[in-house]
């Protein structure tokens, strides 16, 4: 809710400043444009304002030229109005293929050219004058006034994510310890199902850098930020290791090979390494708890393999050791330190009585 607040209140000030920059110092009696950017670049294009103003301002610019010259030729009225319209989205169309954003800014121009200020000739300039101004206005928003803190942005995304992750790592360690390989399914159809809140995270990660490299207030985040996006990042592949973690897990119910309780108890202590990665990282605190949770993940698997496990059970271990080594990349070690350390930690507990 913070965060809608905040985009809200920045669309208002921008839509207003917008408004007084077109009207009373560049003179526009009619400011349509001007607020209409200047909302458009922060609303539509959270992430990747600089990007997608450039996307906005050429619809503007396509739209203004096709409604203006198509009105010129066949006047106006409601039959005109939506030939304009069509011609333009057709237009857009054909140049921009599936790009939504610059067909929608195309369409919502003409439309206003179209139905606001067809009497006028000549406003071709003024009218892109004023679509400049407002993005420029909406970027000065985001970037000086009104900031969004990038940490909190990423939070916000990351936490639902982490606490979905930990259910179904829970649930698998469950199903192997019930031998329901039905339990471990469903775990596998839930990650599979998470794509929407990745794409979220990865829009709110971009997001967040955006906010660290064009706001300067902001800029003394950036190594907060430049952390907590490689954990992010890592967690990708984490989502991932637990999708075939889910789907190995239940291929080794079904088929009642030999399960140590090592190796439901390794599950569970990923899913801890992530919820402990989740607590700290945002706060800046050391992530040492986080990894020793990994190592001590990749422990518990070399116990279950000193403990007996077969074809389908061994391919298990080896996902569980695959996860601790993204959790520890999360935390930065190298890619090199990383599968060190779980090597090293998957022999410790193959050689020891105790395991861990």
């Amino acid at each position: 809710m913070e965060i809608i607040a905040v985009i809200a209140v920045q669309s208002g000030l921008a839509a207003a400043l917008a408004w007084w920059l077109a009207h009373d110092l560049l003179g526009n009696p009619s400011p349509v444009f001007a607020p209409s950017a200047a909302v458009g670049t922060i609303v539509a294009a959270v992430g990747q304002r600089a990007r997608r103003t450039g996307i906005l301002l050429a619809g503007v610019g396509l739209g203004i030229a096709i409604g203006d010259g198509l009105i010129f030729l066949i006047g106006t009225g409601p039959w005109q109005t939506g030939v304009v319209v069509c011609l333009a989205v057709g237009f857009a169309l054909g140049i921009a293929g599936g790009a939504g954003t610059l067909v929608s800014q195309v369409a919502g121009t003409a439309v206003l050219i179209a139905t606001l200020s067809p009497s006028d000739r000549n406003l071709e300039v003024p009218r892109i004058v004023d679509a400049v101004a407002g993005s420029l206005v909406g970027l000065v928003v985001v970037a000086l006034l009104l900031p969004l803190n990038p940490i909190r942005v990423l939070n916000r995304a990351a936490a639902p994510i982490v606490h979905t992750l930990n259910g179904y790592l829970r649930g698998i360690a469950e199903a192997m310890r019930a031998h329901d390989a039905d339990q471990a399914q469903q775990a596998l159809d839930g990650l599979g199902a998470m794509e929407p809140d990745v794409q979220r995270l990865r829009e709110a990660l971009s997001g967040a850098q955006e906010v660290v490299t064009i706001a300067p207030v902001r800029w003394n985040r950036r190594t907060e930020f430049e952390r907590y996006a490689r954990a992010v990042n890592c967690m990708y592949w984490v989502i991932g290791d637990s999708r075939d973690l889910a789907r190995r897990a239940a291929i080794l119910i079904r088929h009642q090979e030999p399960l140590p309780a090592a190796l439901p108890d390794a599950v569970d202590t990923l899913s801890d390494a992530i919820r402990q990665l989740q607590q700290d990282c945002p706060r800046g605190r050391s992530l040492d708890a986080a990894r020793h949770r990994a190592v001590q993940a990749a422990e518990q698997a070399g116990q279950a393999q000193r403990e007996g496990v077969r074809t389908y059970g061994n391919a298990v271990v080896t996902q569980v050791r695959v996860a601790a080594g993204d959790l520890l990349r999360a935390t930065g070690c190298s890619s090199d330190d990383a599968a060190r350390v779980i090597r090293d930690a998957a022999r410790r507990g193959e050689a020891t009585e105790e395991g861990i």
